[in-house]
């Protein structure tokens, strides 16, 4: 009889626990990734749904603050430097524990490469359904319903999540960033982090050397063989200065040794998301398409105007590169100069 009283009063505080939606907000070198805000307002917009809160757990960032102005209510900081390089089971064991303590039933990561491993680690750790590639708040709450990107981007799939706690992994740039204030509360948090964490340790870590990553760019220039060589690829360097944008290839490119295999974008090298993605001399191999066509606008300059990019583009320019790129960055440094 004692042990079933204690045992309803445990459920009974469990119940009565306030839940709180937990995000994972990555940052590099101490400072934040853009995602960290872009799911942080996705959180909040679910959070003003279920009547909750929103708790961030960060993990050797040095100045937090930054998450008020996206909706986050509490962060959870996590300073270890043993998590100095990224490594998925102790970082997936802290998340974990970050839920635990928040008695969080969704859990919202991001889709960058490192989320990618997260994921499914979270997710069994917490006996969790998981739904990747979500491209909008969830449609249904009971049951619990999101949209996802499905058979390489090219349909949109409705998934049911069943179990008690979610594990929602949110496609970059589908959703937005949004402002909107809070009052943070910070917290330091201490996961217990076991050795048995680190069967995999970073070694080296190559940094790709352009002034904007993919993976944060809203604007993506990406060029393939049809610039024959990598001596002409001044003019894309300089179209993507111009545009503030990341520079990318094709894989072809890349095994050629023209570019680097940190720019190789597709189904095979890098996903992209961007706002604007400009293919320049990229025929669009079905690899290449499936792994950019979640970007929300593509333009393709390419000679052959049946080259396959064509069918999927929005906007396309038949045309010689080697002539058009010059006067386009022409005009867009005429148009800045004078806006």
């Amino acid at each position: 009889m004692a042990y079933q009283k204690h045992l309803k009063f445990k459920i009974q505080n469990l119940k009565n626990r306030k839940m709180s939606i937990l995000i994972y907000a990555e940052s590099a070198e101490g400072k934040f990734k853009k995602v960290a805000f872009e799911l942080a307002s996705y959180a909040k917009k679910v959070a003003e749904t279920l009547g909750t809160s929103v708790t961030a757990i960060t993990i050797n960032t040095n100045d937090v603050s930054e998450l008020s102005n996206y909706g986050v209510d509490k962060v959870l900081k996590v300073n270890n430097p043993k998590l100095a390089g990224f490594t998925a089971k102790a970082y997936a064991d802290a998340i974990k524990q970050a839920a635990h303590k928040e008695n969080s039933q969704v859990i919202i990561l991001s889709s960058t490469t490192d989320s990618l491993y997260l994921a499914p680690l979270v997710s069994i750790s917490l006996e969790a359904g998981f739904a990747s590639n979500v491209v909008g708040l969830p449609q249904k709450l009971s049951p619990f319903q999101v949209k996802r990107n499905g058979f390489s981007n090219k349909a949109f799939v409705t998934t049911e999540i069943t179990t008690p706690i979610k594990v929602l992994s949110i496609s970059k740039n589908s959703y937005g960033i949004f402002e909107n204030k809070s009052s943070l509360a910070e917290e330091d948090f201490n996961p217990s982090i076991e050795e048995t964490d680190f069967g995999v340790k970073v070694v080296s870590v190559e940094k790709a050397s352009g002034k904007v990553t993919i993976a944060d760019a809203d604007i993506v220039v990406s060029a393939g063989r049809g610039l024959k060589g990598p001596e002409n690829w001044g003019m894309i360097e300089e179209l993507a200065t111009v545009l503030g944008a990341a520079t990318a290839c094709s894989k072809p490119v890349s095994d050629l040794g023209w570019r680097p295999h940190g720019e190789h974008v597709g189904q095979t090298g890098k996903p992209v998301a961007a706002n604007l993605y400009i293919a320049i001399g990229v025929s669009g191999a079905i690899q290449h398409i499936a792994g950019i066509n979640s970007s929300k606008v593509k333009v393709v300059i390419n000679t052959d105007p049946e080259a396959p990019f064509f069918k999927v583009a929005d906007y396309g320019v038949v045309g010689d590169a080697f002539e058009i790129v010059p006067k386009l960055i022409e005009k867009l440094k005429s148009f800045k100069a004078n806006n």
